[in-house]
């Protein structure tokens, strides 16, 4: 697993970029798959990932698994990737909001302060 230095700061950079609350998370993913067809278990909503990033929300950075930290990279990574957070624009168009649901299943809400 990654040092201490090195968990302090990914621990930080996470918890920056997952600006959702674990309800808010929660309360998403169960929205994003529910559907007129099928709903998963309301404990199963979601994709891997974001169940994994909710689970890490309700975690104390030493309960922390080897796992935990890869996805917390991942999230770290691909947030920071798909985000200017400085020039975060308001969705216009379908492909904003499409690409806002994409970073909500993450943890990352562009429009939340």
């Amino acid at each position: 697993m990654a040092d201490s230095l090195e968990l302090e700061a990914l621990w930080g950079d996470f918890h920056r970029v997952v600006n959702m609350s674990s309800a808010e998370l929660a309360a998403w993913l169960k929205v994003r798959d529910a559907d007129e067809e099928t709903e998963p278990l309301p404990e199963r909503a979601g994709g891997e990932t974001g169940q994994h990033v909710l689970a890490i929300l309700q975690k104390r950075r030493t309960d922390l698994t080897e796992d935990d930290v890869q996805v917390m990279r991942q999230v770290v990574d691909t947030v920071g990737e798909l985000v200017d957070a400085e020039n975060e624009p308001e969705p216009e168009s379908a492909r904003d909001t499409g690409r806002r649901h994409r970073l909500m299943t993450l943890g990352h809400d562009p429009l939340k302060p």
